[in-house]
């Protein structure tokens, strides 16, 4: 997919590397002295990414008496620290000090007046907001954003939304219009316009135009398609954690190696957001313009072979050994991916999507029921109530019974029957928004209608031609009419919340310069690699660049597994 030539150039995202580590730095330095430093595990993988730290054991001893917990702002997490009141009873004397990021809360504090060690211990923040993924990609880590806001119903992560775009504001904006949709997202929007009334008015050159902020419950239908793109199958079968994958021996062919996945390596760039049909034709290709690229030795004399191995060798073993990775990688996928069994069940997905043949796509998922594909535990049974609860199942209601089994060992459905089912289903259909969005927003192409995934004339080529994702297309729509208007039936099948902003302090929303057409969209509840794919798409068609801010990456199986009953 080639890219516009008048396409703005993307900021620069270290400096927020850069911030994040010596803030921390200095509050570390609070501390003086030598101490022993606790990092809860999870923070280990994005503090990796800006400080490059060795993870520390379990049984680490405690060799100073100053003690320092870097954790998240979590009461189970806070409960861990009981070791000040061990340390009394024994006689010890230790200075403590919690580090909370991105920030802490007072429930935390509460934890430990509770505990009794609330004056043994000082605690401070770290203000981590945001983490660069990548030159387009940057993450809060905050996977527990979508179960705590829209099951649970807990803001406390809005103002920490607020904060990170604060701080995006006042390094890259001002920016000149934001858009929005969600009630999340009006919250996260006025937070971070109470921040900007509070601090200093800066007038700089912005780098970054327009804001779209998306809460994740306009659009669940997304998420939950299975994901063909090379990078959301890498991340649904390998697990992207903070831009970085392991690969085991089956795609090495030797020991486990982690890969850094992002545009500085050349391989994988080219071929992330192609869908996976494209991919190994691409790689191909690649593996025979570097056996050229080898051979070019031949022939050689000593001053060119010199000239060779000092610009060229290093470069193309690095390259040779990338493209192995993904070679392994696109085999194992291929192994996992392109049975008869994910066949049907894109098959399943997309009828579906466009309303058709029901009644086989009910029979496909009572087989898999049936045959215990992911097996479902009794504990489990409030997952059922948490899909409920943010409407991803829709309860039946007393006269809509979908089948009458004639016998318990079950008989094969007659045609009256069937057209009972079928009816049950259509009503059920009827009490969701997402046909009434698909007509009006023209989700779902026409059936039938050919789809050349190599050429690609939309942004549904990402799921094989046959969905546009609805988040995706409504950052389309709103961008190209500059607001809501004319969108009205959409937003009000969305349960509104709409809002667009022009912005102020110096920001022109009529500028021609570059900055208006680098776009920053914050998905509120995560974000799939899909979606990131479609709007890169979609901004090589417009002249745009997108940057996507996301709560976490996300994908089918982790949204689900949020809401499962034993989630911790």
């Amino acid at each position: 997919m080639s890219e516009r030539r008048d396409s703005p150039e993307l900021p620069d995202f270290s400096l927020l590397k850069r911030l994040a580590r010596d803030q921390l730095v200095y509050l570390l330095e609070q501390l003086p002295g030598k101490k022993d430093l606790f990092i809860e595990a999870d923070l280990m993988s994005p503090l990796d990414r800006i400080a490059n730290v060795d993870c520390p054991t379990d049984s680490v001893a405690l060799l100073s008496y100053r003690l320092c917990f870097l954790i998240r702002p979590r009461i189970k997490t806070v409960k861990w620290i009981y070791v000040a009141n061990a340390d009394k009873a024994t006689g010890k004397f230790r200075r403590y000090k919690i580090i909370f990021t991105p920030q802490k809360f007072y429930a935390c504090e509460a934890v430990l007046e509770e505990q009794g060690i609330f004056g043994d211990v000082t605690t401070d923040e770290w203000a981590f907001y945001l983490l660069p993924l990548d030159d387009d990609i940057i993450s809060l880590e905050l996977p527990e954003f979508f179960r705590d806001n829209f099951l649970a119903g807990d803001q406390r992560w809005v103002r920490t939304a607020g904060s990170a775009l604060h701080l995006l504001h006042s390094l890259y904006g001002p920016f000149s219009k934001v858009y929005g949709i969600g009630r999340c997202s009006k919250m996260a929007y006025e937070s971070w316009r109470e921040q900007v009334a509070e601090g200093e008015q800066r007038t700089r050159q912005a780098e970054i135009g327009r804001v779209f902020l998306i809460d994740r419950d306009v659009d669940f239908v997304t998420p939950l398609c299975s994901q063909v793109v090379y990078e959301g199958l890498v991340d649904d079968i390998f697990r992207i954690k903070c831009g970085c994958v392991e690969f085991g021996p089956d795609v090495t062919s030797d020991k486990s190696v982690k890969v850094m996945l992002n545009s500085q390596d050349k391989v994988f760039n080219e071929i992330r957001n192609e869908h996976f049909s494209n991919v190994f034709g691409f790689l191909s290709q690649k593996a025979r313009n570097l056996q050229t690229a080898y051979d070019k030795r031949r022939g050689m004399d000593i001053k060119q072979m010199k000239t060779f191995v000092s610009e060229e060798l290093k470069g193309l073993k690095q390259e040779h050994r990338l493209l192995s990775l993904h070679i392994g990688a696109s085999e194992s996928i291929m192994k996992k991916k392109t049975k008869q069994d994910f066949q049907e069940l894109l098959k399943t997905e997309h009828s579906l999507l466009e309303g058709f043949e029901i009644r086989e796509c009910i029979s496909f998922i009572e087989e898999h029921i049936n045959r215990q594909v992911r097996l479902l535990k009794v504990d489990h049974l409030l997952t059922f109530a948490n899909l409920r609860h943010l409407g991803l199942l829709v309860e039946q209601q007393p006269g809509e019974t979908l089948t009458v089994m004639e016998s318990k060992v079950g008989k094969l459905v007659n045609d009256k029957t069937a057209g009972k089912l079928t009816d049950a289903f259509s009503s059920l259909a009827r009490k969701s928004n997402f046909r009434a969005l698909s007509r009006r927003l023209n989700l779902v192409p026409k059936s039938g209608e050919e789809y050349d995934l190599r050429v690609p004339r939309d942004m549904a080529y990402i799921f094989s031609g046959a969905y546009v994702p609805l988040s995706c297309k409504l950052i389309e729509q709103v961008l190209e009419r500059d607001g809501w208007t004319g969108l009205e039936e959409v937003t009000k099948l969305l349960n509104g919340n709409e809002f667009a902003v022009t912005g102020s302090n110096g920001a022109d929303s009529k500028a021609k310069n570059d900055a208006q057409r680098i776009i920053l969209v914050m998905f509120l509840g995560g974000c799939t690699f899909s979606e990131i794919s479609a709007l890169r798409f979609l901004g090589r068609e417009k002249g745009y660049k997108f940057i996507v801010v996301a709560t976490a990456i996300t994908n089918s199986s982790r949204l689900l597994e949020s809401l499962l009953d034993n989630h911790v």
